[in-house]
């Protein structure tokens, strides 16, 4: 079946919020129609406020960079899925590998975000993905397939469709380095093969699956002209806005 493509820029820890206003205020009016492609933004809390308001009206959404699976308590510096989906927002990226990496977040917190994410309205991105020698050892299948089961546990199979999965070899994010389109799409029909055996095909084929790892304007073609990608979760590439103009424009030719 034909899906739509998904492409968000994670702008990680860059940009102020005059930054982020610029910048959103530069392609809201520029992308593509939301029947071509869907648009995403994931930038800081401190700019999801303006640029909410900056991208009402445009068909370009927004999303956090990570949110926490309690609605409130004492968690100093947190953010609860009910803030964000009181903002406005639209979608969440959970569990990248940066989170995993630096702030011990585990396959049991993701599948807690997703679950909060999904009850107050937001689309969650959750991102798996192998080191360089799980891929080496022969165990990347292992981890992916633990990754999907365990962030998926507890989605009800009506919800399934609307969680996107974003696939990003780890030894391929900020590296320069690029896991070839063959390669990515290998991972992804593992990925969809994973969700088949929860929720069954037709479940499957309705799920959306991301690569991200240094894609940039000029090989995200290659990618989405693979069975089983569909979208791009895009880091440096995107903090500019002719060249996150040009991912959108590569993920709709």
């Amino acid at each position: 079946m034909s899906r739509k493509p998904i492409i968000a820029g994670n702008w990680k820890m860059n940009k102020t919020v005059k930054e982020a206003h610029e910048f959103v205020e530069a392609v809201k009016d520029k992308v593509p129609s939301p029947e071509l492609v869907d648009s995403v933004i994931a930038a800081p809390f401190l700019a999801l406020d303006r640029i909410v308001a900056d991208a009402k009206g445009s068909d370009l959404k927004i999303a956090a960079e990570n949110v926490h699976f309690e609605n409130s308590g004492a968690y100093t510096g947190e953010v609860s899925p009910v803030m964000l989906e009181d903002l406005g927002v639209d979608y969440v990226v959970i569990g990248h590998s940066e989170r995993r990496a630096y702030f011990a977040e585990t396959d049991d917190t993701v599948n807690k975000k997703v679950l909060a994410s999904l009850e107050h309205h937001l689309l969650p991105i959750f991102c798996v993905g192998e080191s360089l020698d799980e891929r080496e050892g022969g165990r990347w299948q292992a981890v992916i397939k633990n990754q999907v089961t365990k962030a998926f546990a507890g989605v009800p199979a009506d919800q399934a469709p609307a969680v996107v999965v974003a696939y990003e070899p780890i030894w391929a994010i900020g590296t320069g380095k690029s896991a070839s389109s063959d390669d990515a799409n290998e991972v992804c029909h593992f990925i969809r093969e994973t969700v088949a055996g929860l929720y069954g095909e037709a479940t499957a084929e309705k799920v959306r699956i991301q690569y991200g790892g240094s894609v940039k304007p000029a090989n995200i073609a290659n990618f989405l002209a693979q069975s089983d990608i569909d979208g791009a979760l895009v880091g440096g590439a995107s903090l500019q806005p002719e060249s996150f103009l040009a991912l959108l424009d590569g993920a709709k030719a």
